[in-house]
């Protein structure tokens, strides 16, 4: 079966059409593929197939077989490879996640393709036990939070998936691979949980580093930075109304917080096609 393998600001899936074409057993499959050294690799899996509500559907699945309701990088590459195979008409295309519809801005490059979404990602729950967390009220914001036996100060959003926001002075010191396992599975998230750490380095500029559950650290999480770019927000860092460009490994996405809503924009990327036995 023939496969994309696509990233938005490296963080890689490999995708599948599944318009036509059903896959069975996608959890094993994301074990198997996103091996990096025995395998193709990538973050995990994603497949694109038919709606009844929208113009296509998502399913994603983390490295570990994990399914995740949402990917904000991944739908970024989904709307693209819809439009570039024809299931998707215009400059605009619309997905169904196990978070709901999302509504994608497309842009294209000289020779026609997407290269670029812009995503309307929608409310972002601040409400503790909806993260979900053992937390409660209607926001969580500098909260504090023992893990590894150092307490920290916490900022819960949910993006359709769980985050847990951390300010440090330099999310390059931290010991990402030893703390963040400790976060995914702190007994204060039931469902596991996403952490970005991040700094203010600049006005409206955040610098990230994010664990993301079921497959470790990334280079990019598209929902991880829109739960910063809310979060600092939250904590007065930056300016609601105003973009905010958040930096990662991988490359910069630039996230807007307005009218209780959430737009990201960022690159999408085809890396390669090939071919694999499923």
């Amino acid at each position: 079966m023939k496969f994309y393998k696509m990233h938005g600001c490296g963080n890689d899936y490999i995708y599948f059409d599944c318009m036509k074409a059903e896959i069975k057993e996608p959890e094993k499959l994301a074990v198997r593929l996103s091996d990096r050294h025995f395998s193709i690799g990538g973050d995990g899996i994603i497949l694109l197939c038919p709606s009844k509500i929208a113009d296509c559907r998502m399913r994603m699945f983390n490295a570990d077989g994990s399914e995740g309701r949402m990917c904000g990088n991944g739908v970024r590459c989904i709307g693209k490879l819809a439009r570039d195979l024809g299931y998707a008409k215009g400059d605009k295309c619309s997905v169904e996640t196990l978070s709901g519809i999302k509504y994608l801005d497309l842009f294209f490059d000289d020779s026609g393709k997407v290269s670029a979404a812009k995503v309307d990602m929608g409310v972002p729950e601040l409400r503790g036990e909806k993260i979900p967390s053992s937390f409660t009220g209607e926001k969580i914001v500098g909260a504090p939070l023992e893990v590894g036996g150092k307490v920290y100060a916490v900022t819960l959003v949910s993006m359709g998936n769980p985050h847990c926001v951390v300010f440090v002075d330099d999310p390059d010191d931290i010991d990402i691979g030893k703390i963040g396992p400790q976060f995914e599975n702190h007994p204060s998230f039931p469902e596991r949980v996403n952490t970005e750490f991040i700094s203010v380095s600049g006005e409206n500029r955040l610098k990230m580093r994010v664990w993301e559950r079921g497959s470790g650290e990334t280079l990019a999480c598209g929902t991880g930075a829109c739960a910063a770019a809310v979060a600092a927000v939250l904590n007065g860092y930056c300016k609601i109304g105003e973009d905010i460009t958040v930096s990662l490994k991988g490359g910069d996405l630039v996230i807007t917080y307005k009218d209780d809503r959430v737009y990201m924009y960022g690159g999408a990327t085809l890396a390669f096609t090939g071919e694999t036995e499923i």
